[in-house]
Order: C-alpha cells, then structure tokens, then sequence
C-alpha cells in the first residue's frame, strides 16, 4: 500500500467516525453502517501497519520518524481496542476519536504531507 493510499484509507475512516458518532447508535450490530464502522477501523489497521517506514521512504533519515511510528503504535493500539468489542456505539466512537492518541497521529500525518508538498515545490 503506498503512502497517499494509507493516508486516504485513514483520513476516509476518520471523516466517518465523526458522523458515526454524531448518530447516536447503540449498536453497530443495529445499524446499515455498523458493517461499514468496522470495514473502515479495519481499513485503518492495515494503513497505519508500517506507515512510518512508508513515510521514512520519503523523508529519509528523518527524525520525526520516530513520532510517527509511536503515534502510529498508539493509534493502532485504540483502534484495536475499539475493534475488538462486540458492540460499537457512536460514543465509543465519539471517545476514539476523541483520543489524544489519534489525533496526535492525525496532527503527524497533516504536517508531513505539508512538508512533502513544500519539498516539491521547491524541487519543481
């Protein structure tokens, strides 16, 4: 998977837990969207798998490397969480993404592909 399809499978996820949660869903089991919730949790797992080597490909010796591979580990792990319950409410939801890890990984992601896209320009 390469770097723009990992941050597009993360991004599409996270743009539907925001109107998931605003749902009120008791259940993810009770909901047309219950299936999709999981599909896209899934989705993001296997993004963020190795993002931060798909990212040191691009930025080379980059220290901030590391903070994406933490951020990333911290993510996975309440995604992870949240996929392995039986049920998903819009407020497990709405606390994910609530997450400081999340959006730490979120806040990384939006500043690298800044930097990325100012390296170009500047290569162009």
């Amino acid at each position: 998977m390469n770097l723009e399809a990992r941050c597009d499978a993360i991004e599409e996820c996270y743009e539907f837990m925001l109107a998931y949660a605003a749902q009120g869903i008791e259940s993810d089991q009770l909901s047309l969207q219950g299936g999709q919730i999981r599909h896209l949790l899934g989705q993001s797992v296997t993004a963020l798998t190795g993002i931060a080597a798909a990212y040191a490909a691009e930025l080379p010796g980059d220290e901030f490397i590391g903070v994406i591979e933490r951020d990333a580990a911290d993510a996975l792990a309440a995604i992870r969480l949240v996929l392995a319950q039986p049920s998903i409410s819009s407020q497990l939801i709405d606390n994910l993404n609530a997450s400081i890890h999340l959006r730490a990984l979120l806040t990384d992601l939006f500043l690298v592909d800044e930097v990325l896209k100012l390296q170009q320009r500047i290569l162009q």
